[in-house]
Parts: structure tokens; sequence; C-alpha cells
């Protein structure tokens, strides 16, 4: 794979710009867009970049930052899902804050935003409470968006609870968009002016990059990501009045821009030092893009991997048509095709060879394009699916193992077949990934080359795979857990109407 950006770079100087940020208040509240961790869709954009960069950022400044983390009440109740995890909020709020104790940054709380007395949120609150965790429930703020003078009163975010800090720098943060971060932030601004403190507001957002051009494949994968959202790139034109230089946002902050400005003089009583959404920032990924063609690249095929992914959602009935034609029609205006994936190509031309071998025969292909450009390709069988074989296909290659050798003992494969059909009462009793790695693994036991396959299964993280059906459940955590991008065919693989293997 191509580097076009340096993580080191970047690193340093975004480390170095949130320093002097905090240097003009005496506490800022950096509200933190896009993931804290595991940041997919920048590690495939550009090329290089950590997945992991901003929590390693925070982990080097951990004895100035808090992280306060806010969830949607909303969100909870509606089990709404993070799609790179395919876990709910709720359970992702409590991965999150694992994560930031493993890197030694302190948790202060999580805030239960737009709280409104629902069952399942009090439930979710119970458990954190009595694993320790602080809790604090915000209710919707009277007169937001609009009426400022009740907003920035005792009646707005008066009500509010004011969250206890000690550190200078509070990264509010979670696990997707509309979790209410910045109206956290603002009612701490509120709470802190009333002590008497001063306390300032950034937002950290990675998309879309403020000095990359408008219609760069960058930004636009950005808007391939956000096609729920609605959200659309624009030139900021606050700072282009104020400056006359160019700089690229995002509508939602534009639109609120003005109200946002007017909040914070109000409760500073203070002209903003900020002209402008963009001036609000503190992103430098910019600085750190070494290599534009790299990046270009790579963006394109996040918007086709985009695409297809809509594509399925839709099938699955999580998005409606027209978010599926918006993103469609972003891959159609970079003039860009689904065939351009290349791994789709290699799936698709697995497919049509099974299929003119027996026509009346049902068959899944998957390909994975491994680091060195190599195509490897699996198909379905009665022992296991499409997915597994192919992976099983991969991790020979990389072992050095012959294609026609078979890894898996069939007195190993059968014994979990028949326990699927005869306990379980399965109707589909094909070995998925899952069960097909914990079989290579017992086979590792006594077999050398079932021991080298595994001990590669490594190199299949970042690689790039496309299965020509919906992948199961089970299947599609396995792949993401082993790093692979995978897009699917929106084709489901079976006439059942439930499906989860």
């Amino acid at each position: 794979m191509k580097i076009g950006f340096d993580h080191n770079k970047y690193l340093e100087e975004q480390s170095k710009y949130i320093l002097e940020r905090v240097n003009n208040f005496d506490k800022l509240y950096l509200e933190f867009g896009g993931k804290l961790l595991y940041d997919l869709h920048a590690k495939r954009v550009l090329p290089g970049f950590d997945e992991n960069a901003k929590i390693k950022l925070l982990h080097k400044l951990k004895e100035n930052v808090e992280v306060v983390i806010c969830v949607y009440a909303g969100d909870i109740e509606r089990n709404k899902i993070r799609g790179d995890f395919g876990i709910t909020y709720d359970m992702d709020v409590l991965r999150l804050i694992d994560d930031l104790r493993s890197y030694e940054l302190e948790v202060n709380s999580v805030v239960i935003t737009r709280f409104d007395d629902q069952p399942a949120t009090t439930v979710f609150i119970n458990k954190l409470e009595r694993r320790g965790i602080k809790v604090y429930k915000h209710r919707a703020t009277k007169g937001y968006p609009t009426d400022v003078d009740t907003i920035v009163s005792e009646e707005g975010y008066g009500r509010n609870p004011y969250i206890e800090t000690t550190k200078p720098i509070v990264v509010v943060t979670a696990p997707g968009p509309g979790s209410g971060k910045l109206a956290t932030c603002l009612s701490q601004l509120y709470h802190e002016d009333k002590r008497g403190k001063v306390a300032g507001y950034s937002k950290f957002e990675t998309f879309p990059v403020w000095n990359v051009p408008l219609k760069h494949p960058l930004n636009i994968a950005y808007e391939a990501a956000t096609v729920d959202l609605k959200d659309v790139n624009m030139i900021d034109p606050f700072h282009l009045e104020a400056y006359g230089e160019t700089a690229v946002n995002y509508n939602r902050d534009i639109e609120a821009f003005p109200v946002l400005k007017r909040i914070i003089e109000k409760i500073t009583g203070k002209e903003s030092i900020y002209k402008s959404p963009t001036d609000m920032g503190v992103n430098r990924v910019g600085f750190g893009i070494v290599d534009d063609e790299v990046v270009r690249e790579a963006s394109k095929q996040e918007i086709i991997r985009r695409v297809l992914n809509a594509a399925c959602d839709y099938k699955k009935g999580y998005i409606d048509k027209d978010t599926y034609q918006r993103a469609k029609l972003i891959m159609e205006e970079l003039q860009l095709k689904e065939t351009d994936r290349r791994v789709l190509r290699a799936a698709r031309e697995r497919l049509e060879k099974l299929k003119a071998e027996d026509p009346n025969e049902f068959y899944s292909a998957v390909a994975i394009e491994l680091d060195d450009g190599t195509m490897i390709t699996g198909k379905g069988s009665q022992t296991m699916c499409a997915a597994a074989s192919a992976i099983l296909n991969a991790i020979k290659y990389h072992a050095g193992i012959a294609d026609e050798v078979h890894l898996i003992a069939p007195e190993i494969a059968e014994p979990i077949m028949n326990l699927k059909s005869i306990n379980f009462k399965s109707k589909n009793v094909t070995l998925n990934c899952e069960e097909v790695l914990i079989a290579l693994s017992i086979c590792a036991v006594t077999d050398e080359r079932a021991k080298r396959a595994i001990d590669n299964l490594y190199k299949l993280k970042g690689s790039q795979a496309h299965s020509t059906s919906i992948l199961g459940k089970t299947d599609d955590q396995l792949v993401r857990k082993l790093g692979m991008d995978m897009t699917c065919d929106s084709v489901f693989p079976t006439e059942n109407l439930y499906y989860n293997d």
C-alpha cells in the first residue's frame, strides 16, 4: 500500500496547535467530532493515518485532559447501531470507556442528552451508575436553537446540572453524530461563566478538511460517508468575508454558526474571538498529507465502498431510497463506477465461472486483494461459506501452502456441523468464518501447516475484499475484527426471510 499521510508529522502539529488554543482560556471544552478511536474512514482515505491517532494524541496530553462522553437518549431507545462495529450506541459507550482507560485517560462522566425518562435509557443509566460511572442527565434545552435569551438563562442551560471537571482540557466525545456534544459544551460554558471562570469552546472535526479544495475526492468522500445526515460541503462564507481566504466547512456548521456565535457572546458578555466556524476548529489533518495522488485514489475507492454499503443497507431496510440515490449520485459525479473496485470485479468473475459450470445451483463467491496485489478467491460449499473459504485460501498463500492442501480434517469439521444440526436445530449447517477458524486452531495442535496458516492471519488486516452476497452478522463481525475492508453486492444468500448466520 502506498503511503499518502505522515502520521508523526500530524501528531506533532496537532498537539502543538491544541495547546496553543488552550492558552487562551482557563479551561477549553474540545468537541471531538467523528470517531475518537478506530477512525477507519480516516485510515482508508488517508493511507498512513493511524486509526487511533486521536486517542494517541490525547495520551500525549493526558496530564491535562479528561473526557466526557455524550449519548442521545433517543439513540439508546431505538438501538442505533455503530456501523463499523455492528454494536449499539449504549454498548459502544461502555467499549469507549474501557478503551480510554487503557490509554490512561480519565473518564469524567457520561451525559445522557435530551433525556425524557425513556425506559431503556433508565436501565442504561442504572448499569453505568452501578459500575461506578458518574452520569448526568440533560433534558431538552428550552428555546433551542433560536431563542438565545431563553437558552442562556436559568430556564435554559441553567436547568442542566454542572459537570464538575478539574483538567484544563475537557474532551467531549460521543459514539456518533447528533449525540448532543455541542449543547453539552455550551451548557458548561454557561455554568463556568457563572462561577467566574474563563472557559472556551473549540471543535476537532477531521472532515471535511478545511484547507483541501472543496471538490477534492477526500472531501467528497466525507459527503458519501454522511449521506444519511445530508451533509454538504461548502465554502465557509464567514471565513471568506473575514479573512479573504477560502476554507471548506459543511452545511450544518455554517448554518449553526450565527446562533452559536450569539450564544457564546451572550454567555461571556464579550465579542467572540471566532469570526467563522472554521476558526472554531483545531484540525490540522490537512498538513499531514504528503502524497496528494495517493489520497485522491484512496478517497475515490472509499466513495465506491460507501455506495456498495448503502445499497446493502437499503436492501436491509436501514436507509431510504433517497439516501441510497444520493450516495450513488456522488459516485457518478466523479465518473466512478462500482467496477472500478478491482476486488469486486474478481469476485463477480469467479461467480460467473461458477454459474457457467452449474446454472441451476446458487453460488456465492468472495475475493480478497492482498497487500502485494494478489487476488485470492473462495466459493461457498456445503462445508463452509465463501468468506471462510477465501480467508483460508488467503492465509495459505501467505504461509506458502499449496492451494490443493486441505487444512481442516473432516473429523474436526463434521462434529461441528452435526452439533449445529442435531443439538442446535440449525437449518444452515455450513461453517461460518468463526467456526472455520476455530476448527483450524484445533487442527493446528497436531498439524504444523495449519499452525503456519493461523500465524499468518494478521496479514489480512487492511486487505480489500468483496462478496457477491450479503454477509451474515457473524461473518460480518469476524471480517471487521480481522481488519478487512469488505464490501458486498446487495443480494441475500438465501430466500429465507430470517437470515442471521
